[in-house]
């Protein structure tokens, strides 16, 4: 019986007591009612008000408009645009050690990376692309890295006319040159290095 009771508020159709009718009318069904309802329609105060907004707006002519590609809005730091691949500062060697976590930890399953050992028995990546056209530029490949070694920039003009758009590591590679003179940007979002941080490592003593 207590089913039963609790299921005719559901059962009851009637939807008239908390709802009310809105005062809409009737469509018109001939040519002449319909054009007059696009006349009504058309002409209502709430057009000239906007076009009366756009029409002060223009002869101000004090308009801060970006005329890019030649002028650009400047982007923070933690932009997540296409990805870089950072190098050391001690030696100008590559970050990457190939662990393979950010091939991992993609979402969008976009990271390729192939490795193999060296002379030394050291992991060397051979083969490491990222597919533009899947990546959606979540940060998880860079928040993961335990190198800082894959970071974001702030290029984002990625457009192409190929939908297998890929990102080689050579050309996220920061180049030598620049590397040289100092000038490869450190990423300050997911992973990124704070400021007096050899100060703060404690270092272990050995046990051997």
């Amino acid at each position: 019986m207590n089913n039963e009771h609790f299921n005719e508020q559901f059962n009851d159709r009637n939807v008239t007591g908390d709802y009310y009718l809105v005062d809409i009318e009737d469509y018109p069904t001939d040519s002449w009612g319909k054009f007059k309802r696009v006349v009504k329609r058309t002409l209502r105060g709430e057009l000239f008000v906007g076009l009366g907004v756009v029409l002060r707006e223009m002869i101000k002519f004090n308009t801060h408009t970006v005329k890019y590609p030649l002028e650009k809005m400047p982007i923070g730091p933690r932009y997540r645009a296409v990805h870089q691949m950072k190098r050391l500062w001690e030696s100008d060697t590559e970050r990457c050690i190939g662990c393979g976590l950010c091939e991992k930890i993609c979402i969008s399953n976009c990271i390729r990376i192939d490795t193999k050992l060296d002379e030394n028995s050291r992991k060397e990546v051979t083969e490491y692309s990222i597919n533009l056209g899947r990546c959606i530029f979540c940060g998880y490949c860079a928040e993961v890295c335990p190198e800082l070694a894959i970071t974001h920039g702030g290029e984002y003009e990625n457009a192409s006319d190929q939908r297998e758009h890929f990102t080689m590591y050579q050309d996220m590679l920061t180049p030598l040159d620049q590397m040289k003179a100092g000038k490869q940007v450190e990423f300050e979002g997911f992973g990124s290095i704070t400021p007096h941080e050899d100060e703060r490592v404690k270092k272990t003593p050995l046990a051997y």
